[in-house]
């Protein structure tokens, strides 16, 4: 004999029900799961035990695609027949599409932050993993690349720093050597004035009274005649006195 037909109606036992929905549940997955490799389709499903346990299957990776593909169609669809229906009748569709979009986000931002993760599988879990080390890696990369533009600005202020202390020393340098040379210049100059001012050297015939011992006064006033004569380019003429006086 063959099986008889199951009624469809709510099973009252818990435990009956809690049973049926597990198989049922994985032989829809696994219906959803054949058909979209077979026939090439693009397949999401979703489904919310009665205790509001969120269970479901993607064909694509990211299910949030074929979400905004059916939003997309079935938004499509219903502009078509809001054409001859009222305005707030349109806003009233408006409103349910973008509370949808809404949840669905809310909802992956809680999972990108870490939480409710206990009613994602494990396909699911491991997409939430490549897309988070995808983020990851994107974040890294831009912080190496402002770290790499930071190092430039600093080297590229260094080298002008480095050519402004050379400059600078380099003046220094100069402003030294110019002093220097003025120095000596203004100390030449001082010197040349004063030379004509310099009285020749006495005789060495002359001991340390004045007077050779031995010779006369007379003799005495011709050698100081004599050497006033030899040595009258040395001093000017004002100051050479008669030596007879």
């Amino acid at each position: 004999m063959g099986r008889g037909r199951v009624q469809l109606k709510r099973i009252e036992n818990k435990i009956n029900r809690q049973v049926t929905f597990s198989k049922r549940r994985a032989g829809l997955l696994k219906k959803a799961n054949e058909i979209s490799v077979l026939c090439d389709a693009e397949v999401a499903l979703i489904v919310f035990s009665c205790k509001g346990k969120l269970f479901q299957f993607s064909s694509d990776p990211c299910m949030e695609k074929i979400l905004e593909r059916y939003e997309r169609y079935s938004y499509a669809e219903r502009q078509l027949v809001a054409n001859d229906q009222g305005p707030n009748e349109n806003w009233t569709l408006e409103y349910a599409r973008l509370k949808a979009r809404v949840e669905v986000l809310e909802r992956n931002q809680r999972n990108f932050m870490g939480q409710d993760l206990q009613c994602l599988s494990l396909k699911e879990l491991q997409n939430l993993e490549q897309q988070l080390d995808s983020a990851l890696k994107q974040v890294r990369s831009r912080r190496n690349q402002l770290i790499y533009e930071d190092i430039s600005v600093l080297q590229k202020k260094e080298k002008t720093l480095q050519e402004q202390n050379t400059l600078l020393a380099k003046k220094i340098k100069e402003k030294e050597k110019a002093i220097t040379q003025q120095a000596q210049l203004e100390l030449q100059n001082n010197f040349m004035d004063l030379t004509p001012f310099v009285v020749a050297p006495q005789s060495s015939e002359m001991n340390i009274g004045g007077f050779q011992q031995g010779r006369s006064d007379g003799e005495h006033n011709e050698d100081m005649a004599a050497n006033a004569r030899a040595n009258n380019t040395l001093l000017p003429p004002w100051m050479i006195r008669p030596i007879n006086e």
